[in-house]
């Protein structure tokens, strides 16, 4: 079931930062789960508390390129973001062992 809920960590600079200093983690999730599903299949899967969760549906955009056979036009398809906000103390290592 968490699976289908959480698709992936977004591991940028802006979420490395969030999650450093505050303990916010940043997930790409299905567009259909609310929080109380994120909340449960992120304590599931990675045995953390969790304290609070933010969703934001991040808006799909229209992407174009010059190629030498002309513009290439696509699009970047919508996709609902969940910052979560760990209990003070834990941490979610996406790493491992590296």
């Amino acid at each position: 079931m968490a699976k289908e809920i959480l698709i992936k960590p977004i591991i940028t600079e802006k979420s490395e930062n969030l999650s450093e200093k505050s303990g916010q983690y940043t997930f790409k999730v299905a567009k259909k789960a609310n929080k109380i599903e994120i909340r449960k299949a992120i304590e599931k899967m990675y045995n953390v508390s969790v304290d609070s969760v933010n969703t934001a549906i991040m808006p799909a955009k229209s992407r174009s390129r010059n190629t030498k056979s002309g513009v290439i036009k696509g699009s970047k398809s919508a996709y609902k973001k969940a910052i979560v906000k760990l209990t003070a103390g834990e941490e979610i290592d996406f790493f491992g062992d590296i």
